[in-house]
């Protein structure tokens, strides 16, 4: 299906044109966007007038969410990072007040910068290993080419440590592919069939909004929304119910729900005879008295009867409505001590029914792996032997940056790390365990370049700053994992002043540290082209040219006799060892540590969620003041149960302190219905725009999942005193 306006439009008589982008921040939703450019004149440059979801894209359907709808304000901000910076002499690192970062920085060209940093890494290699360089990065572009390509191989080459990039999703993910053994589930046009729509730990109109409409539709064919989730986000106050569960006790929900399913018959055995792998030692696990909805309900705060109810209602879904039950999951499940194994048990629920066989049943956590993009092309992990190291370089959790800036050996053997680079991230304000990581950002002896759009809480720690490019501004291929639409973004505009995207970058700088690979001099279109290099047949068809035309192509996935795709219905989807959806090992409930039901509950009674705010995309966005007005209901407070204000003296207004034994922030109190009892929240937000210059994660720990490696950011016990 091709887009039409969109790409490399002629210009037309009154000197606009439109151009075919994607957005590519953090979402399940990568959005095919036009973009409306005032054709310059007179040597001015092109300007963006207008973005708009692309009518033509099956999944964005015409509109954008709240925060991509006002993106040019973003995009031509006064404060934009516009020119390479370096750090003025004599001036200390540490946060920098709102709108006098400039102060504390003079502007330098791109080849003084270049220079300066390639001789400081060649020096910091040379003392200390090159291991002791650091990069640090995440999904502030999930672009194939702006998350990890030429900035990987540049890194590979030098020998720098490898970063786990673990913050988001490798618990989730690990637990999705160990049952199913890839990325991918049920699309979002499908949950449109379904009976009923169960979003586990996911708001989806908050921040997966192109898959509410078909819920909607969904709805208004008769089917349920139940939302499970310790908090009243905007999707739960839409639901039919909302299931107020414990935080880090999904797995024993989940443990009830196959109770009832297996105690009353209602799983589909003829399915997972033909589909599945140890349903004998499941079934056995899950039917143990401590599984029963009566013992369920007092870990998990949700009454014995309303586990029952809806343990039927999922398993009896079609055979009632003719229409399977379908799960959307999201990755707030998998960030506590024990949530791998949640999400592992909660993946595990469409296997004992068989919803998979129906259209609109199943579930959804990504669909990220599906798309066979070419990874080794891109990044050249090859390339470490070519390195001064010639083996395989270190690996760092980026969940414990913390611990590799303060630690001699970076908490994982060899040099202390003496340089940090960071791209795509904003670390002095997302990363877990805060206090330790700006106590490391604050080392004289490290040396910090940050590539960035604005003047983050991060780039107030950096030696060099160097401007990125949004995406109107720079070209490169997407996924999604939400949906199964690969596309191209064009290039709308050319970049605002001097920023330069991820490939330019590296590519440019490894030339300034001498490195001689062919690969170094690689653009974008060659990049995308290596990306698309692959025989899967899912990418048939599947190339840059093809893409440039039409705008989304949609992945070749099997159909069955009646043209639809069907995941996870035969065995030949599952990609397992087994080639089985794999159901042992049995997933066992272990209260995390700092949970009420942990072993350090005593000082610290109260479960603590920070929570990401709707209108931001985790920091992003949150330095413009058209968002900050979005967000305004929840900025700088700590929401709390009534009964747990009361105790505590505290009234609706009152200025708080949130402390334990990591750290303390200062919010004021708002006493409302959204948390339950023993549970408070706060939003993340940048620490330069917070009371007393801290964040949420002043509060939270480095402590790991026990799958995966990931951030632990939902279990955080915290006891709150008025100021």
């Amino acid at each position: 299906m091709a887009t039409n306006l969109a790409l490399n439009a002629a210009l037309g008589p009154s000197g606009f044109k439109t151009v075919h982008a994607v957005c590519s921040h953090d979402c399940p939703d990568s959005c095919g966007v036009l973009v409306t450019v005032q054709v310059g004149s007179g040597g001015a440059p092109d300007r963006a007038v207008k973005v708009q979801g692309d009518p033509a894209h099956p999944v964005t359907r015409g509109f954008l969410c709240g925060k991509v709808a006002k993106y040019l304000d973003r995009v031509y901000s006064p404060d934009r990072l516009l020119y390479p910076m370096r750090r003025k002499a004599g001036v200390a690192k540490g946060p920098l007040a709102q709108g006098r970062e400039a102060e504390a920085f003079e502007r330098i060209g791109w080849d003084e910068a270049l220079d300066q940093i390639a001789a400081r890494l060649k020096g910091i290699a040379a003392e200390f290993g090159p291991e002791s360089v650091l990069p640090y990065s995440y999904a502030g572009t999930i672009g194939q080419l702006g998350y990890g390509s030429m900035d990987r191989r540049f890194f590979y080459r030098l020998g720098a440590s490898q970063l786990d990039r673990t913050i988001c999703s490798t618990a989730g993910g690990t637990a999705l592919t160990s049952v199913y053994g890839v990325k991918l589930g049920t699309t979002p046009q499908d949950f449109a069939h379904a009976g009923l729509v169960v979003a586990w730990g996911a708001n989806i109109h908050g921040n997966n909004v192109h898959l509410w409409p078909f819920v909607e539709e969904a709805r208004r064919a008769g089917a349920r929304l139940v939302v499970i989730d310790p908090y009243k986000t905007r999707t739960a106050a839409l639901a039919d119910e909302h299931l107020a569960i414990q935080p880090g006790t999904d797995t024993a929900l989940a443990l009830g729900l196959m109770h009832v399913i297996l105690r009353e018959g209602l799983e589909d055995r003829e399915y997972i005879a033909r589909c599945t792998t140890g349903f004998e030692e499941l079934r056995a696990h899950a039917l143990k008295p401590e599984h029963t909805p009566e013992n369920v309900a007092q870990v998990t705060s949700i009454a014995a009867e309303r586990i029952v109810r809806l343990a039927r209602e999922y398993a009896g879904s079609f055979k009632v409505t003719g229409r399977p039950a379908a799960i959307r999951l999201n990755y707030g499940i998998q960030r506590s001590e024990n949530g791998g194994t949640a999400a592992r048990a909660v993946c595990m629920l469409p296997l004992l029914t068989g919803a998979w066989q129906h259209r609109g049943g199943g579930l959804q956590l990504s669909t990220s792996g599906s798309f066979p993009f070419n990874g080794n092309s891109l990044q050249m992990p090859e390339l470490m032997m070519a390195s001064p190291l010639g083996r395989t370089a270190r690996v760092v959790n980026m969940s414990q940056l913390g611990q590799a800036l303060t630690r001699e050996d970076a908490g994982v053997g060899g040099p202390p790390v003496k340089a940090l680079f960071v791209y795509n991230s904003n670390p002095a304000a997302v990363a877990p365990n805060q206090n330790d990581v700006l106590r490391g950002m604050l080392r004289e002896d490290l040396y910090t370049v940050v590539h960035e759009q604005f003047f983050t809480d991060t780039a107030d720690y950096a030696d060099v700053l160097l401007p990125a490019p949004t995406f109107l501004e720079t070209k490169d291929v997407q996924g999604a994992y939400g949906h199964l639409f690969a596309q191209v973004s064009e290039r709308a505009i050319e970049p605002l002043g001097e920023a330069r995207n991820n490939v330019t970058l590296f590519g440019e700088l490894g030339r300034r540290m001498g490195f001689e690979e062919a690969c170094f001099d690689d653009r974008e279109d060659e990049l995308i082209d290596q990306a698309l290099k692959t025989e899967h047949p899912w990418f048939a068809g599947m190339t840059r040219e093809r893409l440039e035309r039409e705008g989304h192509v949609p992945l070749q996935l099997p159909v069955n006799e009646d043209g639809v795709s069907l995941p996870f219905s035969t065995s030949e989807w599952f990609k397992t060892p087994s080639g089985r959806g794999e159901l042992v090992p049995v997933p066992v409930f272990v209260a995390p540590v700092e949970s009420r039901g942990g072993v350090d509950a005593g000082t610290y009674p109260l479960e603590f969620l920070p929570r990401k705010a709707d209108n931001y995309m985790n920091t992003t966005f949150g330095n413009l003041a058209v968002h900050q007005r979005m967000e305004s209901r929840t900025a700088g407070v700590l929401e709390m149960h009534t009964k747990d204000a009361a105790a505590r003296g505290i009234t609706a207004g009152d200025e708080v302190e949130v402390f334990n034994g990591r750290g303390k922030i200062a919010l004021r109190a708002l006493v409302n219905g959204h948390v339950g009892e023993g549970v408070v929240a706060a939003r993340l937000d940048w620490n330069k725009l917070s009371a007393g210059g801290g964040n949420v994660n002043a509060l939270t720990s480095e402590r790991l999942t026990d799958i995966g490696g990931g951030a632990t950011f939902y279990s955080t016990l915290v006891e709150v005193r008025k100021a």
